[in-house]
């Protein structure tokens, strides 16, 4: 017979695993706080995406070639440029908190950290808030939330750059913030785009689209190696 000592205690509600029918659901187009955006994303740990755009919940497809591979090589661009900037930090898939409606997870993003003049910060649960300077998303066409809620988004927060690479378009849109509004940033004959916010980064446009990793390396290699890219570095560094 087994004593009653040798029965475990029950567990305390803190201690109980929940079941997944007391996990609320995260369905995309549902509309929510960010709050219980929050705790709702942080119930699901299967859910390798979700995003609040607009007030409203966006779970991605499966992220398929045509999407990851585009994603390294202009991951690999800004990252390759952020390891010669002191100050500038490049996160991948990292979520942002902008605003109370908005709590996007952009593809690649680029930030000045708030020590060199950077507009974006790290929350104490370590999470990004505020508006990045500078956005990258991939995206399947212009039909595309990132070419419609999430740029308003994006423009209203004050993100600086938004890049958008539309795979099934072959074409990257490159905008930067002037007056309020996003404008085309123009490219080059060799189709080098240069950023204004991050001076000495060239993103190789036509390189990218044409699958070339090593041209577009070249080209960010060769703006690391400008004088505007050494002014800017000496200026994070509060250097005169």
């Amino acid at each position: 017979m087994t004593s009653a000592s040798a029965v475990p205690a029950p567990r305390s509600a803190a201690e109980r695993v929940p079941d997944t029918a007391e996990i609320p659901a995260l369905r995309s187009g549902d509309r929510l706080a960010r709050s219980e955006f929050e705790r709702r994303y942080a119930l699901r740990p299967d859910l390798e995406k979700a995003e609040l755009i607009e007030g409203i919940v966006r779970m991605p497809s499966p992220v398929s070639l045509a999407h990851s591979g585009p994603h390294a090589m202009i991951q690999g661009v800004l990252l390759v440029y952020s390891a010669f900037t002191p100050g500038v930090r490049c996160e991948d898939n990292a979520t942002v908190r902008l605003d109370p409606d908005n709590e996007p997870q952009p593809d690649v993003l680029l930030r000045i950290e708030p020590d060199a003049g950077g507009q974006s910060r790290v929350s104490g649960d370590d999470y990004v808030e505020g508006a990045p300077e500078l956005v990258v998303e991939i995206a399947a066409s212009s039909t595309s939330i990132d070419l419609h809620d999430k740029l308003r988004a994006y423009r209203r927060n004050g993100v600086r750059e938004y890049v958008v690479w539309r795979t099934q378009e072959r074409r990257i849109d490159w905008f930067e913030l002037v007056d309020g509004d996003y404008r085309p940033l123009p490219v080059d004959g060799e189709g080098v785009g240069r950023s204004r916010v991050f001076p000495g980064l060239r993103i190789a446009v036509a390189a990218l689209l044409n699958g070339s990793p090593a041209e577009a390396l070249e080209a960010v290699n060769r703006g690391i190696g400008s004088p505007e890219h050494q002014r800017f570095v000496a200026r994070l560094a509060g250097t005169p």
